[in-house]
């Protein structure tokens, strides 16, 4: 395989985006209505059916929890990223030292990796559908037939080679398949109601009607499946917020949003917020419902089989492609996170490398099938970082303190982040595991602690130490 020259693909993963290579307002509509509207939705949407959770809690739980998603997008990732300009991992080099940053490379690339894999999983199983070959149940861990290994390597690969040729080409991808994606996912919840009317033999003479049958047939805020947690408005709000909260509070895009001319441009998540996270979640649930509907025993969450019962082969083509742009900029950052650890390999065969690990990853159902707690997980181990680079860009300069501490003295460690990140970590999993914290409500009282902790770890460490500025 030969490699795109460097002038299709320069990245500037170790300089500042220069001017030429910015992006206008819709590049960002586009990629973030491709990543969000995503064959992932098929599999997160019924599990707040599987959840019991009611009508009014959803809607206002969703309603308010994507949009603190995309203030957190617009008001703290993009401005730091367009007056930086630098990647995550660049940037974090500077603030946190060599030593640390390694290691915090290596873990997020692997995360980002195993995130991708589950999408490539979702892809597969509309392959599963096409070719009548056994696919996993919600249960399954490993992947069970030779067929889905194969259909799921063939997938990747392919997803591998376009993240590989860069930003622009992700993007580019992104925009055309989302406006396509929306209207599907609009198709997968109209058809459910209709299906849910003529089989339940009610009568639709308004809005109340169909309010009623909501309330009383999806979601009716009942007891949830066997094995599922209860959820209610803020278990609703807080993951609407927080699942991608490694992107936004976590500063994952300041990779992505060094490209964008203007910081306003934040505001372009929320078309994947309300097209994919609203939208196309709540889609998803009708379709779940009705299939728990017709057979109370199938709580199988399988996405091919879903779409494919709502609109046939167009559904198929649907889950295949919204799986493929969800993976794309998850591959890509997951290689930059690689090529900061290498960085004078060439990106794209690293990239490329990384989406073939994915691809690995995602011959493994089970991260797919526990895909709530894992997005959780994830957020929670780059949440501490995201707040050393807030307080690192803001409130370090106000305090008196300099930013970029350990490029200044040219350390290999910073250990007012390293000792942020680890504390913060250490007490918000001992507060999850130990229960007296859910997952998905640990991470803000966290966010607030680790930057408690690198400000004041800051202030000593900086009160001792020379500064060579």
């Amino acid at each position: 395989m030969s490699e795109p020259s460097s002038s299709a693909t320069a990245e500037y993963e170790r300089e500042p985006v220069p001017e030429k290579a910015r992006l206008g307002f819709k590049n960002f509509i586009g990629q973030y209505a491709g990543e969000h509207t995503a064959g992932t939705e098929l599999m997160i949407g019924p599990l707040f059916v599987a959840g019991g959770v009611g009508m009014m809690d959803l809607i206002w739980g969703l309603l308010l929890g994507n949009l603190l998603a995309v203030l957190s997008w617009t008001f703290m990732t993009a401005p730091i990223a367009t007056r930086v300009r630098l990647t995550l991992y660049y940037q974090l080099e500077k603030i946190c030292g060599g030593y640390l940053v390694t290691l915090y490379n290596i873990l997020n690339g692997v995360m980002f990796c195993f995130l991708a894999g589950s999408m490539i999983t979702v892809s597969a199983t509309a392959l599963g559908v096409w070719f009548d070959f056994p696919m996993p149940g919600l249960s399954d861990i490993f992947p069970n037939s030779l067929a889905w290994v194969v259909a799921t390597l063939s997938l990747g690969v392919c997803v591998a080679f376009v993240a590989a040729t860069g930003y622009k080409f992700v993007s580019r991808f992104a925009n055309y398949a989302a406006p396509w994606m929306v209207l599907v996912f609009i198709a997968f919840g109209l058809i459910g109601l209709r299906d849910f009317i003529n089989e339940t033999g009610t009568t639709i003479n308004g809005i109340g009607d169909l309010v009623t049958l909501a309330k009383t047939t999806i979601w009716t805020g009942g007891e949830p499946l066997a094995g599922q947690a209860k959820m209610t408005f803020w278990h609703v709000l807080f993951f609407a917020w927080f699942a991608n909260m490694a992107m936004h509070v976590g500063m994952s895009d300041l990779s992505v949003f060094r490209f964008a001319k203007k910081s306003w441009y934040g505001i372009a998540s929320a078309t994947g917020m309300y097209l994919g996270h609203f939208l196309a979640w709540m889609a998803a649930s009708i379709l779940y419902a009705l299939q728990l509907h017709r057979d109370p025993s199938n709580s199988d969450v399988l996405p091919g089989p879903l779409a494919a019962g709502a609109c046939g082969v167009v559904g198929l083509i649907c889950v295949v492609i919204a799986g493929w742009t969800t993976a794309n900029p998850t591959i890509y950052r997951a290689g930059l996170a690689f090529q900061s650890i290498i960085p004078k390999a060439s990106r794209f065969k690293v990239t490329f490398a990384t989406g073939i690990l994915a691809a690995v990853a995602g011959t493994f159902p089970g991260i797919a099938m526990q895909l709530l707690d894992f997005v959780a997980l994830y957020g929670l181990l780059l949440m501490p970082m995201g707040a050393v680079i807030f307080c690192d860009f803001w409130l370090l300069p106000k305090l008196g303190l300099k930013s970029n501490f350990a490029e200044l003295n040219g350390l290999k460690i910073n250990w007012a982040a390293t000792i942020a990140w680890i504390a913060t970590l250490g007490i918000c999993l001992w507060l999850a595991v130990s229960g007296r914290l859910g997952i998905f409500f640990v991470s803000l009282p966290g966010w607030f602690l680790a930057s408690a902790l690198y400000i004041v770890v800051s202030k000593l460490i900086q009160r001792k130490t020379p500064i060579n500025a």
